[in-house]
């Protein structure tokens, strides 16, 4: 069996009159994220590890934001076409392990139903898929309430 990890990162920043997408879901806030997508930094950090894990790049290669097809894509259609790209080589996800850092919103009661979603997106099991969240402490971007980050470990596997 071959193992691979990949690591990924994605930052937006934030603004009112904005969705906020996470995990796949729509979470409720004052704030949105500002993208070309959907901005989903967890998603888009999932799928960089992935592809990352696997060579491919990364997701501005594959989805890039200069494409009008991408334009207010729904990320999880991001994850699922990476999902297949890596499957084209012949690799499948084992298990993800993702931190989402913002001050606000409280994420705590979001984090089951983003690793619910994130694990039917991706045919695995929910128990393979790990989201924290963290406040920065009011440091930083995220602690002033300008953006959020999210990165991602993410183990894939091969027979």
């Amino acid at each position: 069996m071959i193992i691979r990890v990949g690591m990924g990162y994605d930052v937006h920043s934030l603004a009112e009159g904005e969705s906020l997408w996470l995990g796949g879901i729509e979470v409720p806030h004052s704030k949105g994220t500002v993208a070309h997508s959907d901005g989903d930094v967890l998603l888009h950090a999932i799928c960089d590890a992935m592809l990352g894990a696997a060579k491919l790049r990364d997701i501005g290669f594959h989805f890039p934001d200069t494409s009008s097809d991408f334009k207010n894509v729904d990320s999880k259609i991001l994850l699922r076409k990476c999902l297949d790209l890596i499957g084209e080589k012949g690799y499948f996800v084992g298990n993800i392990d993702a931190t989402i850092a913002a001050q606000r919103p409280k994420l705590k009661d979001y984090i089951p139903l983003m690793e619910d979603k994130i694990a039917e997106v991706l045919q695995i099991d929910p128990d393979a898929v790990s989201v924290k969240a963290t406040t920065t402490e009011k440091l930083g971007f995220e602690g002033r309430e300008e953006g959020m980050s999210a990165y991602a470990v993410v183990l894939i596997q091969k027979q």
